[in-house]
């Protein structure tokens, strides 16, 4: 059987780390909490469930795996408080590929439980935080199981790569692709998505929810982005050795 190759996040807390090097992805999540606590008050309607099983898919390592943990807690705490209820238990159940750093996660564990405990006082309620490794393009859960899912500029990265592209002289795909390129991405896209769609499905109680944040561009906007700035400067660099 052939073996999968995953990409993965520097680990550690490094210079070169993803923990050092994910300002971007920290406000992103910031910048959707407003969406994540209308999706909670919604669940809170729906149902009131003893206690809450969310899962952060795609969570990577260093601090901005926990901050989503901290902004879940501190959402239903305050809609707790505006229905005058208890805040209730949590079992976090943290997600990426089975090389990811986990271990620079819990290692933050005490720090984190101990600002709960400061910032929330009396209404500090029991929190569990679990690791789930595993491809979310497919089952992680049992059906009916999870009450909330929460993915962060994740779904971007594809189960694969297309395969059997023509793309000469370019890494990913630029404005000089083929049409075939984009297309081929294309389906790969909706393949995958509807994976994961189906998928959490079958793991989310009735009533439960998601809150799922893409990095995504305008149709009409010229396509820059790294891979392409990188393979500009790759070809360059074979330019000038065959000179």
């Amino acid at each position: 059987m052939a073996s999968v190759q995953f990409i993965i996040a520097n680990g550690g807390a490094g210079e070169a780390s993803y923990a050092n090097n994910s300002s971007f992805q920290s406000k992103m999540i910031s910048k959707v909490k407003p969406i994540l606590e209308e999706s909670m008050r919604t669940l809170y309607c729906n149902s009131v469930p003893s206690y809450l099983k969310v899962a952060d898919l795609g969570c990577s390592s260093g601090p901005n795996a926990l901050q989503v943990v901290y902004d879940i807690i501190d959402v239903v705490d305050n809609i707790s408080l505006s229905f005058d209820r208890d805040l209730r238990t949590f079992q976090f159940y943290l997600n990426d590929q089975f090389r990811n750093d986990f271990n620079n996660i819990f290692e933050s564990l005490p720090c984190f439980y101990e600002r709960l405990r400061e910032e929330k006082g009396e209404r500090f309620s029991p929190c569990f935080v679990n690791a789930t490794p595993g491809s979310f393009y497919g089952r992680l859960f049992p059906s009916n199981s999870m009450h909330f899912f929460h993915s962060s500029t994740s779904l971007h990265w594809l189960s694969q790569a297309p395969k059997g592209l023509a793309n000469k002289g370019n890494i990913y795909f630029t404005n000089t692709s083929p049409s075939a390129v984009y297309q081929a991405y294309l389906e790969q896209f909706s393949q995958d998505f509807n994976l994961f769609l189906r998928s959490r499905a079958e793991e989310l109680v009735h009533g439960g929810g998601m809150v799922l944040t893409f990095v995504g561009r305008d149709e009409t906007c010229e396509i820059i982005t790294p891979w392409g700035l990188i393979g500009l400067v790759l070809n360059d660099m074979v330019s000038e050795v065959r000179i």
